[in-house]
């Protein structure tokens, strides 16, 4: 017994080889992470892990009832002859990791040819392998790795579960005793602990192989956290060379160099930077007309003659238009692996995402500048030199006025500007808005204008689109009220009108034609004084955001009232 168990642990040895070499198959690997196989790798599964049952039958050793001597294996059994053998393990393999379907698969190829082996455990050994994979896929719990322990019990249960079958249904009985007296604890220990082990190989090595793509990842992450901020602003020698040293650090190749589609950008290798100028080979150019990664021994020249042998020139894309190459060198072919190809291919797209998203922004700040300067054109010219000149007029003979005044322009600006990404504000940040210009123009027209503001403070927290009021009351001072010698007044009022807000600024100005007042706030109305364009979009975007815009009301030398309604936000909403 002592020398078979011996015998049966060398068998092991093989076990862990083959466990080895099937981590390197993707239907394993899939196995392993309990993912769904597809069909046709769950026939590949069945297949192999079969094979492997008839492999640890052939290198199982035959025993010889009648001298009880133990040989090796040949093509048939004579009916005095059985096997100790491991065939069960690749069996109870395929059950924990695919389940029932691989386990009754593998068990059926194992279990069939040991029938067809002859022997007088022929049939028993047979229909055990089969119930193995019963029993082990009935262990298979998807999403969950079977531990070593519960491997090696499996694994010997099963092997026991054989030896019971041998009992009940070899022929001879006393035969089928002997034999397993013989055999039968040598085998379960030996495939107990051949289960065991494959499992444990098998979960370390792909472990191993996860460790090492989350490293990797790891870095990929780190080199763009770290290469961001330089090629925001775009390929520059300056840049390239950030990058490219950053590349050197991380990855340690030889060199690392980066173009445009015409010149060097930057080389950096272990003296320092070098090599700017065209670029000096035919690989590189057609890495930028096919757009493809290569790698080739093809080095162009360096400054520092470094005895590099090869290199992967991958290319820097934006839009699917390639503006340029990354460059790594190697000192032979044989140190550039696939890991590394696979490494380089996804930072260099990564850094062509990076090159795309510093396009974008160079785009997004370009139309900001564009809408803030649009913004800025809105803002009368006579309103910003009238207000500089009160604040100058002022600091010598009053300047906690000019200061206030010059912080109700600063206000009143910055709103402007965030008036062009706020989609909402509420109504208490508007009419500050309107206050902080007020303020400017009550010190223009000193005791000339005076200004009464009614406002309900149950809903200064309701929203109103930005920029609305202020170019109302705007257009009271500039239009209605500004040629009037004294008693200009201006009324702002904010009332609460059940499901709706009503807003309402009313002067007592020259007032509006008939003529024109149809015009007024539905196109823009040209003057001696603005274009009509405030009022104009005021209601335009009232009616693009609820339906309704500004109804006007006025006469000659009467006055104006402009009013509008806006929905609470529950009724919005709703």
């Amino acid at each position: 017994m002592l020398d078979l168990l011996i015998i049966m642990f060398e068998r092991v040895g093989m076990i862990v080889a083959v466990a080895f070499l099937l981590t390197r198959f993707r239907f394993f690997q899939n196995m392993v992470h309990q993912d769904l196989l597809d069909r046709r790798q769950e026939l590949t599964a069945i297949l192999f892990f079969g094979l492997f049952g008839i492999f640890g039958t052939y290198f199982g050793v035959a025993l010889d009832m009648q001298t009880f001597h133990f040989e090796n294996m040949s093509w048939q059994l004579t009916t005095d002859e059985a096997i100790a053998n491991s065939r069960v393990i690749g069996v109870v393999v395929a059950g924990l990791l695919g389940g029932y379907r691989l386990g009754i698969g593998a068990g059926l190829i194992a279990g069939i040819h040991r029938m067809s082996l002859g022997g007088f455990t022929a049939i028993s050994c047979g229909i055990s392998t089969i119930i193995s994979g019963i029993v082990a896929g009935y262990f298979y719990k998807k999403g969950k790795h079977t531990s070593p322990l519960a491997a090696f019990l499996i694994g010997a249960s099963a092997e026991a579960l054989q030896m019971l079958l041998i009992l009940f249904i070899a022929d001879p009985f006393p035969k089928a005793l002997a034999l397993v007296q013989t055999i039968g604890l040598p085998m379960i220990l030996a495939n107990g602990l051949g289960t065991a082990l494959f499992m444990l190989i098998a979960y370390n090595v792909i472990g191993d192989q996860e460790k090492a793509t989350a490293l990797q990842a790891q870095k990929s992450l780190r080199i763009a956290d770290q290469t961001l901020g330089y090629l925001r602003t775009g390929m520059k020698q300056d840049t390239a060379a950030a990058v490219c040293k950053i590349l050197l650090d991380e990855l340690r190749p030889g060199a690392v160099a980066m173009t445009n589609k015409t010149d060097i950008l930057a080389f950096v290798g272990p003296a320092g930077n070098g090599l700017h100028g065209p670029i000096q080979t035919d690989i590189t150019r057609q890495v930028i007309q096919q757009g493809e990664l290569v790698v080739s021994d093809a080095i162009e020249p360096d400054p520092y003659n470094y005895s590099f042998g090869a290199v992967v020139i991958a290319p820097l894309k934006t839009r699917n238009e390639t503006v340029g190459t990354l460059k790594l060198y190697y000192p032979s072919r044989q140190a550039i692996t696939d890991v590394t190809i696979e490494l380089i291919a996804g930072l260099a797209e990564l850094l062509s995402n990076q090159l795309e998203i510093a396009e974008a922004d160079r785009a997004y700040q370009l139309a900001k500048e564009a809408e803030i300067q649009a913004l800025q054109a809105q803002i009368s010219p006579h309103f910003l030199f009238n207000s500089m000149n009160i604040i100058i007029s002022l600091i010598r003979t009053n300047p906690d006025e000019a200061r206030k005044l010059l912080s109700s322009l600063s206000y009143f600006l910055r709103q402007n500007l965030e008036g062009t990404t706020a989609k909402m504000v509420t109504l208490q940040q508007e009419l500050a808005h309107v206050e902080a210009y007020l303020m400017i123009e009550e010190a223009r027209f000193i005791d000339k204008l005076k200004i009464t503001i009614e406002a309900d403070p149950t809903i200064m927290r309701e929203k109103i689109p930005p920029l609305t009021l202020q170019p109302i009351v705007e257009n009271a001072i500039t239009h209605g009220i500004k040629d009037l010698a004294t008693n200009a007044i201006v009324h702002i009022s904010i009332q609460d009108r059940g499901p709706t807000i009503k807003i309402t600024v009313k002067d007592n100005g020259k007032g509006i034609t008939s003529e024109r007042l149809p015009l007024v706030g539905n196109e823009q109305v040209v003057s001696e004084k603005g274009t009509g364009l405030g009022l104009f979009n005021v209601n335009r975007r009232l009616i693009m955001s609820f339906g309704t815009g500004v109804e006007i009301e006025s006469a000659p030398d009467e006055g104006t009232t402009v009013s509008f309604h806006i929905p609470k936000s529950e009724v919005l909403y709703e």
